[in-house]
This record gives structure tokens, C-alpha cells and sequence, in this order.
């Protein structure tokens, strides 16, 4: 494991991503279709983490996105948040690799010596009605336990801040997901794999043409 400290949106934070795959992208990665094939958002990320290991510079058109820069600015508070109401001390760390930097995650919080934090400030008010009615993380699940797998921690506070709640005391959605191997199993074969045709599309890219 390999710990960069450096702030998410940094220039250091973007350079430490640049090829590699990260667990915010790990379920669009390993989706498939009904027939097992590669979709198009899988197969558009693996063009993107390509280009990126030949390139050195990101490849994500959406990366800059409002909604990614309203996260970033709610962070704050909603660790301070979190902190207040469960007495846990998150600390800040950046963005954890595998030894091999195939793999990374990036952390918006450490708690204690096996605890994380992951935090979500969401913008539709619809996905934040859903949370709080269905409390369905599935949609975040390989990023958690992607996350559980790289850092080798056991559980995950997942977090959803939404202050406009704060008047009927919902603006904290904290729920705690465990470790799960079986599901770490399941996902890393399928990451290996996305990381094989990774390596196939820089080798088509780097190939000198006859």
C-alpha cells in the first residue's frame, strides 16, 4: 500500500491518478451487458486509463464537473459534521495506492486504526429523498469495498450531507458497511481482468505502425 498525502483536486492528487484505476470507477469498470460483454462506459474508461499511462495527463472529460467542485467544497463540513455526531475523528489523507499502482482510492477520511469514511454531497433531491426512504448503497458498494480492499481497513462509514435538512435533523445519513471478503473476491478477479484489456489498449496505442 502506497499513501500519497495530498488534497483531493490538487495538482499532486491528479497527478498520483493519472493511469490508474480508481475505485470511484470500479463498478463502471467491471459492468458487462447481458451477453458479458464489455459496455460502453467500461470500455470508454479503459481508452481513458490508457491514453492516461501514455500521455501522463488525466483523461476524464466529466472530471471538472460542478457537481465534483460542490463535493469538494461541502467535504469539509461534512466531516466536521460527522465528527460532531459520532464522536469519530476523521483524518485526511489522500490517495492510497496498491504496491503496484494498478489500483487506487481516494479517501475522504480515516477514523481510528481501522475505519473509513466515505462521504457523498448529493445535488439531486430526489437521490437525497431515496437515501434517506430506500438506504440502498449498492450503487456505492465497489467504491466502499474498494476502498476497504486498498486500505485494508475493516469497515466504512458511508455519508451523505445534505444541510437543507438540518431543520429536521436529517442533514447527517450515516450508515456503516463491513469489510466483505467474498464480494472483495469476486470484484478484484473482475478488476484484474479490466486491467489486462487496459494493458491491451496502451499496447494497440504504442504500437508503431507498419
Amino acid at each position: 500500500m502506497i499513501l500519497i498525502q495530498c488534497e483531493q483536486g490538487s495538482p499532486e492528487w491528479l497527478a498520483a491518478r493519472v493511469g490508474v484505476i480508481t475505485a470511484s470507477k470500479f463498478r463502471e469498470a467491471i459492468e458487462t451487458t447481458q451477453k458479458g460483454l464489455q459496455t460502453a462506459k467500461s470500455s470508454l474508461y479503459g481508452a481513458q486509463v490508457a491514453i492516461e499511462r501514455i500521455s501522463g495527463q488525466p483523461c476524464d472529460e466529466g472530471f471538472n464537473s460542478w457537481q465534483m467542485k460542490r463535493g469538494q467544497e461541502m467535504e469539509p463540513l461534512a466531516r466536521m459534521e460527522y465528527e460532531a455526531q459520532t464522536g469519530n475523528f476523521a483524518s485526511e489523507s489522500g490517495i492510497v495506492l496498491t504496491d503496484d499502482r494498478l489500483f487506487g482510492y481516494s479517501t475522504d477520511g480515516l477514523v481510528g486504526d481501522d475505519g473509513l469514511i466515505e462521504i457523498k454531497s448529493l445535488v439531486s433531491a430526489i437521490g437525497v429523498l431515496e437515501m434517506w426512504r430506500d438506504q440502498d448503497l449498492s450503487e456505492y458498494m465497489h467504491q466502499i469495498q474498494g476502498g476497504l480492499w486498498i486500505t485494508g481497513r475493516k469497515w466504512c462509514d458511508f455519508v451523505m450531507y445534505a444541510p437543507q435538512l438540518e431543520s429536521v435533523n436529517k442533514q447527517l445519513f450515516c450508515r456503516r458497511v463491513e469489510r466483505d471478503e467474498a464480494f472483495i473476491d469476486v470484484m478484484t478477479q473482475k478488476l484484474l481482468a479490466f486491467a489486462e484489456t487496459v494493458n491491451e489498449n496502451e499496447q494497440i496505442l504504442r504500437k508503431k505502425a507498419a
